[in-house]
C-alpha cells in the first residue's frame, strides 16, 4: 500500500492553508530552513519575502530550494517539493501580498495586515520568488488507515 499522494491529492493538499518551510542552501553552513507563506500559481511555488532578509539574500535565480508543507495533526501528511528558483521580481502589495494575506489570515485580517504593511513597504526590496517543481515527495498517513 502506497502512502504517496496522487497529483490531485497533492494539489488539493497544497491548496489548503499550511505554513511552509523553505530550505535554502547556505554555503558551508547547514541550509536555512524558514517558515513562510506560499501559494501555487500556474503549477509553480510562489513565496514573498524581502531581498534584504537572510532568505532573500540567499535566493538567487537557478538556486535549488525545497519547500515542505505538512499537516501537524493526525493523520499526518506532508508535501515536499524541490526545484530551481526561476524568477525573482518585485511584488505588489495589492496584487500579490493581499491575496496571500487573505489566504492565510482571512479577508478582514488579511486586509488589515496589508494596510499595516503599507507604511513600511518598499517596492525595491519586496520580492516575489517563483520555484519550478522538479521533484515531489508526498506522504499521507490517512491512507494507512483507509
Amino acid at each position: 500500500m502506497s502512502l504517496a499522494m496522487t497529483t490531485a491529492e497533492r494539489e488539493a493538499f497544497l491548496a489548503d492553508v499550511h505554513v511552509g518551510v523553505l530550505s535554502i542552501p547556505d554555503g558551508d553552513r547547514g541550509p536555512l530552513a524558514a517558515p513562510i507563506w506560499y501559494d501555487v500559481q500556474d503549477g509553480n511555488i510562489v513565496v514573498l519575502t524581502q531581498s534584504t532578509s537572510r532568505k532573500g539574500r540567499l535566493l538567487t535565480a537557478g538556486r535549488r530550494v525545497t519547500l515542505t508543507a505538512q499537516r501537524e495533526t493526525a493523520p499526518y501528511a506532508y508535501v515536499s517539493v524541490e526545484g530551481p528558483v526561476t524568477a525573482i521580481e518585485p511584488y505588489d502589495l495589492d496584487g500579490d501580498l493581499l491575496p496571500m494575506a487573505v489566504r492565510y489570515l482571512g479577508a478582514d485580517q488579511g486586509r488589515a495586515y496589508v494596510e499595516g504593511s503599507r507604511p513600511t513597504w518598499n517596492s525595491q526590496t519586496s520580492i516575489k520568488v517563483t520555484v519550478a517543481p522538479a521533484r515531489w515527495l508526498t506522504v499521507d498517513y490517512a491512507k494507512r488507515d483507509g
